[in-house]
């Protein structure tokens, strides 16, 4: 396992490609400042502008921050952010990228997380997630299962596909470190069938015990199960109808990363899927809410026009 210091500047000179003449800010919350001060400490032998921001703790995924704060992003060349929750699908974000910041976000990252993932083959990484992100392009109709009892059916026709390799070396690419997935948004109001929540989903770590959603025209619409559902419906109940929106369908490609109970990493997994509810903007979608959520289900089985991609949470392609 590397230490921190090689994965963090792995992170920097493998991922993002940090020139000396670029200006690199590394955006912390309070909860994670000591994890953030480490990136700028080498932020700063690598960059000639390294810029270090810490905020208040980022309440929420979706939270959208401060004008200022956005202005700041759109004249970076590099942007690490490095909070407690994810501002992967803001505003912020999204212009920051428009105006040619390439961007990681590592929402609650921890450092063995770090270690264990960001000195892999990203060369391997990069060939499975392209690959399978022109699978969902040219795909039409999903139809998702699991032996925990998800049955979930709809169509990706003229969605995107989107490879997350973890080389982020272009003006305007964003990714997610650490990386390892393809993923895009199901047709609007397609989704229709039962989602059996068996991994984990943010704010509730590992599940203990399954998580059913019931899903009917491309929403969530009945959440049962014990704690872990009531705390489900908790998180989604301040965002309405458009935070219980089937935002997106992700494939794990990263084989060094684990289940732990962060999203972050399990979302990863190889061999895993994951299914978001509520914003899906940054896929192509139409739903702008100020919430994502991903909800990580075990040894899947993933068939797109009837060809089998995963079986049981293997790759057949």
């Amino acid at each position: 396992m590397a230490t921190i210091q090689t994965a963090i500047r792995s992170a920097l000179k493998d991922c993002l490609n940090v020139q000396p003449n670029e200006t690199t800010l590394i955006l912390t919350d309070e909860p994670l400042m000591e994890l953030g001060q480490l990136f700028h400490n080498q932020a700063k032998k690598i960059s000639g502008k390294p810029v270090f921001l810490c905020i208040p703790e980022v309440s929420g995924n979706g939270f959208e921050l401060p004008g200022t704060i956005g202005a700041l992003m759109s004249e970076c060349q590099v942007i690490l952010l490095i909070t407690s929750n994810s501002l992967s699908h803001t505003k912020a974000r999204r212009n920051a990228s428009h105006h040619g910041a390439r961007i990681a976000s590592l929402p609650g990252i921890k450092a063995e997380c770090l270690e264990r993932t960001l000195t892999g083959n990203y060369k391997e990484i990069m060939n499975k997630s392209r690959k399978l992100a022109d699978i969902l392009t040219i795909g039409q109709d999903v139809h998702l299962t699991t032996s925990a009892g998800t049955d979930l059916t709809f169509s990706i026709a003229r969605m995107r596909g989107y490879p997350e390799t973890g080389i982020i070396h272009e003006p305007g690419q964003f990714c997610n470190l650490p990386a390892g997935e393809a993923c895009t948004a199901p047709v609007q109001e397609s989704a229709n069938g039962m989602l059996v929540v068996d991994g984990s989903f943010p704010g509730v770590g590992l599940i203990k015990e399954p998580v059913k959603i019931s899903v009917k025209n491309g929403y969530a619409v009945r959440i049962t199960g014990g704690e872990e559902a009531d705390k489900i419906r908790a998180q989604l109940r301040p965002f309405g109808r458009e935070g219980r929106n089937i935002a997106e369908i992700g494939i794990g490609t990263n084989p060094r990363a684990k289940l732990t109970g962060c999203i972050l990493e399990d979302e990863k997994v190889l061999g895993t899927v994951h299914v978001a509810l509520g914003n899906n903007i940054s896929f192509g979608g139409k739903v702008d809410v100020k919430s994502h959520l991903d909800a990580v289900l075990l040894n899947p089985t993933l068939v797109i026009d009837g060809k089998t991609i995963l079986s049981n949470g293997t790759l057949q392609v």
